[in-house]
């Protein structure tokens, strides 16, 4: 698995990857925005997959104080980390995580190509 490898995706944001996830540097810096302003010295977010939902999954976004032992680390812009734990990693393969800038439903996305229906909710989806 590669790390901190720079790559041109998504119009031309730089973003940090591994051979199966993504992190745009947009996302990276909001991250660490919304950590800092939680107190958070260390931006580590946790990126998880769960049963739910109008489509059958979710994602759950939240800060976690630690990685786990067998969790995925993907270092991003800014010193912020993602970790997704290895049950969530196979349906997360080939996603990016980006920053949606949209005044209405705006906010940080999973871009998952697996994905084959998006609920209108834009909270659930299906594989």
């Amino acid at each position: 698995m590669r790390l901190h490898e720079k790559t041109d995706i998504l119009g031309g944001d730089v973003s940090t990857s591994t051979d199966v996830f993504a992190v745009t540097d947009k996302a990276a810096s909001k991250i660490g925005a919304l950590a800092r302003r939680e107190g958070r010295p260390d931006a580590i977010l946790r990126v998880r997959v769960t049963a739910g939902g109008c489509s059958g999954f979710h994602y759950d976004l939240a800060y976690a104080d630690a990685p786990a032992a067998d969790d995925v680390v993907i270092d991003a812009a800014g010193g912020v980390r993602v970790v997704i734990d290895p049950h969530s990693m196979p349906i997360l393969q080939g996603s990016t995580l980006d920053l949606d800038e949209a005044l209405i439903g705006g906010g940080l996305r999973v871009r998952n190509p697996q994905a084959v229906h998006e609920c209108a909710c834009g909270e659930s989806f299906s594989v």
